[in-house]
């Protein structure tokens, strides 16, 4: 059987764009940037670059963390920071800019390989890696990180489910139900300590991408204590737990003598120590990062309201922010079944004002003007396309009255948006929406309802759509990973629509799209994938299925103490395996 190994690349010639807004500043003889370098150094370059060890890295987070349990957990910044003690199969690559996401080798020897046809996946691990006890990491102990993970009966539910999905397994199995867990399941096989073949159902050739999950941190059989392994997961990182977690309160990390940092290219694992505070005010989490009495936010989705404007504002701070992207799109569904013709859909398009949705979130600061449907980081993404022209992105009414005329609606309809509670920024681009469409006799009611139960009972329940006339939704979408599946396809494929709960909001259920789907997990050349990725993107917009309004970004402050910052797009915030300080 000849194998396959595979280069993924997750940036690609979409860069260009995504490195545009970078801010300029001294470099030094490195290649980095100082502190204070400039606005927005930190998206493709080094600040602050040190190779100084020692002191102690503060962060701190206004919530409770999902899970410190790398098999429990489904948070970019969480998958972030766990790294510090849970090694994955493979990882991003640890340097800054266009080659940020490409995936290389952590435990793992190196990347996957697979047969022909993407059903059978072989991945060697490295030998000699330890965990803290100092015993051996073995190819069963990933196995059965990665099986506790996703087939427990329910009793970790808050992590991903990509390995329930795509391996050839019995859908029932439960790891604490059985004697015998790692020989019972056969879906992963480990033929020696140092070797896993994964079996799956049908071609999946982005699998390598859901190696980097935390899920597939090693985890000692005898270790795991089901629930309560978040206390003190083992670690096989260069941090371990000092004492247990304190559920929202914190956790302490203290260095592992049994890691080996030749072994491990991706961490840097300059801090002495890491010290987490959860449950903390964000205001208060803002101003200490200002004052310097904390290093980073944990969270990585940047500073509060207040603080955002304030640093809008102020000038002379400007050297010491990002505003980065946040990997994540804004943008409004259209429903198929509410609004089942075409050509009113378009209408849509044409006479939305997308300055005054810009300006609903923020202006430049807030994101950038989206006319296309893949963030700019995701290969296959053509920002130049603009379905749905108009004048300075004020839309255009004389193309939006012609589509009604076409769809025969010419004196308009009446339907309704709903946006969820408390998200200002939903709600005020559902009323920039409502202003624009009331220009062609689209008279649209603004409905919201409760943030957390949108999905299940609202916007994402089919019956309540049906029978609430909900004909758009306010909305945003961040990748799981950086490619055209992991961004798009929970979001546009017919088969991903389920009757709550339902994350393909507009319903769109196009079977050439479908199709295009399932050709792109049978492509082995990721830029034949992106190609793909780029029908189906100009394929959603002809279906005028969704809306796009920004490419969110969020402001981010940092610190003169804080060393080698810069952004890892495939988490959308700082790469916290880089980080040091420098307090001298």
């Amino acid at each position: 059987m000849r194998k396959r190994t595979l280069g993924f690349v997750a940036l690609g010639a979409a860069a260009s764009l995504f490195l545009s807004a970078c801010g300029g500043g001294e470099s030094d003889s490195d290649g980095g940037q100082s502190a204070g370098a400039g606005f927005n150094a930190a998206e493709s370059e080094i600040v602050n670059p040190s190779d100084a060890t020692g002191g102690t890295l503060r962060y701190a987070m206004s919530s409770d963390v999902d899970s410190p349990d790398p098999g429990n957990t489904y948070y970019g910044y969480n998958w972030n920071f766990s790294r510090y003690y849970a090694r994955t199969l493979l990882a991003y690559n640890p340097e800054p800019g266009e080659n940020a996401t490409e995936l290389v080798p952590d435990v793992a020897e190196a990347l996957p390989e697979s047969n022909e046809d993407f059903t059978e996946w072989t991945v060697k691990i490295k030998q000699g890696l330890l965990f803290e006890d100092g015993s051996e990491i073995t190819a069963q102990d990933v196995k059965y990180g990665i099986i506790r993970g996703d087939f427990n009966g329910g009793a970790l539910a808050q992590g991903p489910s990509y390995f329930a999905q795509k391996l050839d397994a019995d859908p029932e199995f439960n790891v604490y139900e059985s004697s015998d867990p790692l020989g019972e399941f056969d879906a992963i096989e480990t033929p020696d300590d140092h070797t896993l073949v994964f079996h799956l159902k049908e071609s999946f050739s982005e699998f390598p991408n859901i190696l980097i999950t935390p899920q597939t941190a090693p985890v000692p059989v005898d270790a795991d204590r089901g629930e309560l392994y978040e206390q003190h997961p083992v670690s096989s990182g260069p941090y371990k737990f000092d004492g247990d977690y304190e559920a929202g309160v914190g956790l302490n990390l203290v260095r592992n003598e049994n890691w080996d940092a030749e072994t491990d290219p991706i961490r840097r694992a300059l801090p002495d120590s890491v010290e987490v505070e959860l449950n903390v005010n964000q205001e208060e989490i803002d101003e200490r990062l200002l004052s310097g009495e904390l290093d980073v936010d944990l969270g990585g989705t940047g500073v509060g309201p207040a603080m955002h404007s304030r640093l809008a504002n102020d000038e002379s701070a400007r050297p010491n922010m990002d505003n980065l992207f946040s990997g994540a799109l804004r943008y409004v569904n259209i429903h198929t079944p509410v609004i089942e013709d075409v050509a009113c859909r378009q209408a849509i398009m044409y006479a939305a004002n997308r300055d005054s949705m810009h300006r609903a979130w923020g202006g430049t600061l807030g994101g950038d003007i989206a006319t296309n449907f893949l963030p700019p980081a995701i290969p296959g993404s053509d920002p130049e396309l603009d379905l749905y022209p108009s004048e300075d992105n004020t839309g255009d009414l004389e193309a939006a009255q012609g589509k009604l005329e076409e769809c025969g609606m010419s004196e308009g309809f009446e339907t309704t948006i709903a946006a969820r509670e408390g998200r200002d920024n939903d709600i005020q681009t559902a009323e920039a929406l409502q202003e624009s469409l009331a220009r062609v006799g689209i008279e649209a009611d603004i409905e919201t309802y409760p943030a957390g139960d949108f999905f299940a009972q609202y916007a994402g329940s089919q019956d309540f759509v049906r029978e609430n006339n909900i004909g758009m939704s306010v909305s945003g979408w961040i990748p799981d990973w950086p490619t055209g599946y992991g961004f798009g396809q929970a979001i546009t494929d017919g088969r991903a629509i389920t009757e709550t709960g339902n994350y393909n909001t507009s319903e769109l259920d196009d079977p050439e799209i479908n199709a295009l789907w399932d050709q792109a997990l049978e492509t082995e050349d990721p830029e034949e994938r992106a190609a793909i990725y780029g029908d189906i993107e100009r394929m959603v917009l002809e279906q005028a299925a969704i809306l796009p309004v920004v490419f969110d970004r969020a402001m981010f402050y940092r610190s003169a103490e804080l060393t080698n910052v810069y952004f890892q797009p495939g988490y959308a915030m700082y790469n916290y395996m880089a980080l040091g300080v420098d307090r001298g």
